[in-house]
C-alpha cells in the first residue's frame, strides 16, 4: 500500500477547497492508498477555513496572517508523516488524477522527485508569457532539466526533506535545490485546468521575489561551498584592472604628460585596486562562515543516498 501525504497551501480559495478535498479523496481511495491531507491556511480572509473545518479526513493548519506560499508548503511538509509526498495549488487547476501516474512513474524509474509539466496551460496569455521568459532565465541560471518548475504539483520522496527548509518563493526551485544535493528528478506532463472559482494571487511582486531566489538558488548550486571562487575571482580581475591603469599612469609620467590633466588612470589605479581588495576579503570571509555554517548545522555539501556494508 502506498503512503501519501497530499500538502496544499490555500489562501482564499473559499469556492475550491471542498471540491479540491474531495477529488483528492476520491483518488486516494480509488487506489487504494494510506493517505493524510494538509490544508495550511496562509490567513485567508474570506471562508476558506471556516469550509475545511467542516473536512474529513484533513489536518488543517492555519497561519497568523499572510506568510506567502513557500512557508504555507514547508509548514505542511514538516507536518507530514507518510513515505511520499504530494504537493499541488488550492485553486484546482492541478489535478488529483495525475498523482497515481506521478507515483508510477517515480517508483518505476527510481526517481527521487516527479514534477509536473503543464504542457497546454489554461492560463492568461500575460501569465504563460512571464512564465516562459522565468523558465528560459531559470533554464540558464539553474539547468535542473525541468520544463516547468513553476507547476506546484510534484511527487517526492520524504527522505528529500530531511535536511531542506524553503524561504523567499524556493517552492518554484525545490527539484532544483534537491539536485544540488544530488537527487533524481523527472518530470511528467500532467493536466492543467482552468480556473473557475476565486482570483489569481501572482503578481509583479512574486516575479521578482522569483527571479531572486533563482539567483539565490544558482549561487547556492555553484559557489555556495566555495564563494571564494567567485568574490576572489572578481576581486583578482579588479585588482588586475587596476595594475593595467597603473602601467598606464607611469607611461603617461614618463612621457612628461602633466598628471594634472591626466587624473582619470590613477584615480582608476587606486579604484580598481581598492575594489579588488575589499572583494577579495570579503570572499575569504565569506569561506570563513560557510565553513562555520557547515560546521554548525545538519546540513552539509553533499547528500548520501546509502551505505552498503557487506560482511
Amino acid at each position: 500500500m502506498k503512503s501519501i501525504s497530499v500538502v496544499v497551501p490555500v489562501y482564499n480559495e473559499e469556492g475550491n477547497v471542498k471540491e479540491l478535498h474531495k477529488e483528492i479523496v476520491d483518488v486516494c481511495e480509488a487506489n487504494g492508498f494510506d493517505y493524510e491531507i494538509i490544508f495550511v491556511d496562509d490567513g485567508s480572509s474570506d471562508k476558506t477555513v471556516e469550509i475545511c473545518k467542516g473536512l474529513s479526513p484533513l489536518k488543517l493548519i492555519c497561519f497568523r496572517r499572510n506568510f506567502g506560499q513557500t512557508a504555507a508548503m514547508d509548514a505542511g511538509i514538516k507536518a507530514s508523516s507518510k513515505d511520499y509526498i504530494v504537493t499541488m495549488d488550492g485553486d484546482r487547476q492541478n489535478d488529483p488524477a495525475d498523482i497515481p501516474n506521478m507515483i508510477e512513474y517515480l517508483e518505476e524509474n527510481n526517481l527521487d522527485v516527479v514534477s509536473g509539466w503543464r504542457k497546454n496551460r489554461k492560463d492568461s496569455f500575460m501569465k504563460r508569457f512571464v512564465s516562459r521568459g522565468a523558465n528560459l532565465l531559470r533554464k540558464i541560471l539553474v539547468h535542473d532539466g525541468i520544463h516547468d518548475s513553476g507547476c506546484s504539483l510534484k511527487v517526492y520522496k520524504r527522505e528529500c526533506f530531511d535536511d531542506v527548509n524553503l524561504y523567499g518563493e524556493q517552492h518554484r526551485f525545490i527539484p532544483a535545490l534537491l539536485e544540488i544535493k544530488g537527487f533524481k528528478v523527472g518530470e511528467v506532463v500532467v493536466n492543467h485546468r482552468a480556473r473557475t472559482a476565486g482570483v489569481t494571487k501572482y503578481n509583479w511582486k512574486r516575479t521578482i521575489k522569483g527571479f531572486v531566489d533563482m539567483v539565490s538558488v544558482w549561487f547556492w548550486n555553484t559557489f555556495a561551498s566555495r564563494p571564494l571562487h567567485l568574490l576572489g575571482g572578481a576581486g583578482l580581475a579588479f585588482i588586475g584592472l587596476g595594475f593595467i591603469c597603473g602601467v598606464w599612469s607611469v607611461i603617461l609620467f614618463i612621457s612628461g604628460a602633466k598628471m594634472s590633466n591626466n587624473i582619470f588612470p590613477p584615480l582608476l589605479t587606486v579604484f580598481f585596486i581598492i575594489i579588488g581588495l575589499l572583494l577579495f576579503v570579503f570572499g575569504l570571509m565569506s569561506e570563513i562562515m560557510m565553513k562555520t555554517y557547515y560546521g554548525s548545522c545538519s546540513d552539509k555539501p553533499y547528500n548520501i543516498k546509502e551505505v552498503v556494508e557487506n560482511r
